[in-house]
């Protein structure tokens, strides 16, 4: 089996090799590297935090999975004093859902459980890694919240001091975890894991039981689809702010086949700022209206409530092999290391989605009991004629406007994935992006008439120094006709690869 993989660090990269070696077609492949990403990239997407994904069939059919962690049972009695959810903290961690978004995933099409990714992963953090640049700078970033909490501090800054690029950073106790998943992962819910997880949170302050982990599930379901100019663009529906990303790029291309102007664009992103702080919520909680969020057409009035910055959130892995299987996992800790939190009985680092809620009760994105927060993560899939794409991004809310800057691009198969990437981009965002009102921040290179239109709408124009992480890591694979390509952006340390078949490994999967 031909294997398309993409992902933002190479051990990554490799254990999707050895689940492909091993008979795994895409899922597999894609689920060892997202495991694996646990371990390498830990403050991006640990196993306390979430995911948002979506599986593709050979046939053509698309499902969701929404792997967004709850807000425990008991929430509102810390929060009826708040003016704002604390950024940092237990009270800013919802049950995370990762574990059981990878469950879900392996269970719509996997040829194996993900007992062998556990346990490849957890030689991984026996043996240790080198600290990649990537994690260098984000111990840097937030070495404050490193030195301050006791588990974080006695792994990440053993000697200390943060650890430098280079250093070998050994995770024993997250190394006992994954074993303990790949002989039962629902002992994260239902097990010591879950009741370790607990205890941390309540010591520091949290209202979590161990039923706010054993009653979560995710959300399992049909993908939102929508066709644009002869195109299927399938993304997950609320909370994940997918429907905003068709909303743009519908709006910009006015549903014509053509690829939207940069111009357009701008535009469709500045009434996509507003309508996804109006409107994006949690559909099981909250009264959501989708069509704020997917016609664009009309600027909606932005309320007063806006999100932390969600610096170094994500890491997304994107495959697709020559059976037809694909699949797009975006897996975050939200912030840097998210709540500033790891559990030291079980090595875990816990996010801070629940920051993303308003204590606004007439807010979509309201915080209460079982809901779930407004989600970037954005994954997307694109059905053109004789042409499949798949993409993840890193970008924090800017998720979509990057996207609707390549996809359109990418579906063209005379197009080269990798030139496409090392394109330079621009986004729209305020708080997100370090500015303090809506701005439009550009790398160098970005095409005059963006610029021109970002200024024609009063936005203030702000130029990155050059090609930066806020303009996102996108992880791409595509199939047209029988070629199959991958190419991971430029901006990370990532790698787009194809694995070859090995004819003599096929059907070894135990």
């Amino acid at each position: 089996m031909t294997i398309a993989l993409a992902a933002p660090h190479p051990e990554a990269i490799a254990a999707g090799e050895r689940a492909a070696a091993a008979g795994g077609n895409a899922l597999d492949a894609a689920l060892a590297a997202a495991v694996m990403l646990t371990v390498v990239y830990p403050h991006q997407c640990a196993l306390g935090g979430d995911l948002i994904a979506l599986v593709r069939t050979p046939d053509g059919r698309t499902t969701s999975v929404i792997a967004a962690g709850t807000a425990p049972a008991a929430i509102a009695d810390a929060a009826s004093s708040w003016t704002e959810v604390p950024r940092q903290g237990a009270h800013a961690v919802t049950v995370p859902g990762m574990v059981a978004g990878w469950r879900a995933i392996a269970s719509l099409g996997g040829r194996s459980d993900l007992s062998a990714a556990f346990t490849d992963a957890a030689t991984i953090a026996d043996a240790g890694i080198r600290v990649s640049a990537g994690l260098s700078r984000a111990l840097r970033s937030r070495a404050d919240a490193v030195m301050s909490d006791p588990g974080m501090r006695g792994v990440f800054a053993p000697r200390g001091a943060v650890l430098a690029e280079g250093d070998p950073l050994v995770q024993p106790a997250l190394a006992a975890t994954l074993r303990t998943l790949a002989d039962d992962p629902d002992d994260f819910y239902r097990g010591g894991i879950a009741r370790s997880l607990v205890d941390t949170l309540r010591a520091g302050g949290g209202t979590h039981t161990v039923e706010d982990f054993e009653h979560y599930a995710p959300e399992v379901g049909p993908s939102l689809t929508r066709d644009i100019g002869g195109q299927t663009w399938h993304v997950a529906p609320p909370p994940s702010v997918g429907a905003v990303l068709i909303g743009v790029v519908a709006a910009a291309s006015d549903g014509g086949p053509e690829a939207p102007s940069g111009p357009r664009l701008v535009d469709a992103a500045i009434h996509g700022v507003h309508a996804r702080a109006a409107a994006l919520g949690d559909p099981l909680t909250s009264e959501i209206d989708l069509d704020v969020l997917l016609d664009l057409g009309v600027d909606v009035p932005a309320p007063a409530f806006a999100e932390p910055r969600p610096l170094g959130d994500t890491a997304a892995v994107t495959a697709l092999d020559d059976e037809g299987w694909g699949v797009t996992i975006v897996q975050s800790v939200y912030q840097t290391f998210g709540a500033g939190l790891l559990d030291p009985g079980t090595g875990v680092v816990l996010h801070n989605r629940g920051s993303a809620f308003s204590v606004d009760p007439a807010s979509p994105a309201a915080v209460r009991p079982g809901a779930r927060p407004p989600h970037t993560l954005c994954p997307a899939i694109v059905d053109a004629p004789q042409t499949t794409v798949v993409a993840g991004c890193q970008g924090g809310r800017a998720q979509a406007w990057i996207l609707s800057q390549i996809l359109p691009d990418a579906v063209d198969p005379a197009q080269d994935l990798p030139i496409i990437l090392a394109r330079p981009r621009w986004v729209v965002g305020d708080r997100d992006l370090d500015q303090p009102v809506l701005s439009l921040v550009a790398e160098p290179g970005v095409a005059v008439d963006v610029l021109a239109r970002a200024d024609e709408r009063g936005l203030p124009v702000v130029q990155f120094a050059g090609p930066a992480d806020e303009a996102g890591h996108v992880q791409l694979v595509r199939r047209s006709g029988e070629e199959i390509t991958s190419a991971s952006d430029p901006r990370a340390d990532g790698v787009g690869t194809v694995i070859d078949p090995d004819p003599a490994s096929e059907g070894s999967i135990a």
